[in-house]
């Protein structure tokens, strides 16, 4: 199962211009099983989420990307966002306390927005994104490499702000999700990994 774990609408996320549904309609075109809607410091609306996931027979899941002192870390299985601006042990210590999943996003983007060499600092973060769609290849490479030496999920994602790079990366799901709770568990097991979605559907992989 492919799911872009990364992806913003221009409903709560002002940088980008993709209409949502959109959006999720195109992603089913894509060849994408799923996409999680990650707007910057908000929820999207997880009713429409819900009416756009059966209008299009794909799955539509609502985490959030919260820029932390550090840098964005992408989160999955909270109900309540913080309301201030944290650290980023704080806030990966309160989503692991909530039974939620934390992701580094995009860690080694120039830009401070990626919390970097910090990931080593974080015990109880589950995952890093090494294939984002809006970062430069050496910065993914050295996300993979912080990975790897840390033991975490890889995961991928377009970070979509405009139709075009829909689909450019996702995660590969070795297991059939079909709600938040099982995208959870799936990354917690460690069982996906971070692909190109056109080399994977064309036989080779980008991990």
């Amino acid at each position: 199962m492919i799911v872009d774990m990364h992806f913003h609408t221009n409903c709560f996320s002002e940088c980008s211009i993709i209409n949502p549904e959109e959006g999720i309609k195109i992603s089913k075109e894509s060849g994408l099983d799923g996409i999680c809607i990650t707007e910057h410091d908000k929820f999207f609306d997880k009713k429409l989420a819900y009416e756009l996931q059966n209008k299009y027979n794909i799955l539509v899941i609502v985490g959030v990307e919260i820029f932390t002192y550090e840098g964005d870390i992408l989160c999955f299985g909270l109900d309540k966002l913080p309301n201030k601006r944290v650290h980023a042990r704080e806030l990966v210590d309160y989503i692991y306390g909530k039974g939620g999943i934390s992701i580094a996003a995009h860690p080694y983007r120039l830009n401070n927005r990626g919390i970097g060499d910090s990931i080593k600092d974080l015990l109880k973060l589950d995952a890093v994104e090494t294939l984002n769609g809006n970062t430069k290849e050496a910065n993914n490479i050295k996300a993979l490499k912080s990975a790897n030496n840390y033991k975490k999920t890889k995961t991928g994602g377009s970070d979509a702000h405009n139709i075009s790079k829909i689909g450019s990366y996702a995660t590969y799901f070795k297991n059939i999700i079909s709600s938040e709770k099982e995208l959870i568990r799936e990354i917690k097991n460690g069982s996906c990994e971070a692909i190109n979605l056109k080399e994977f559907h064309t036989g080779g992989k980008d991990v």
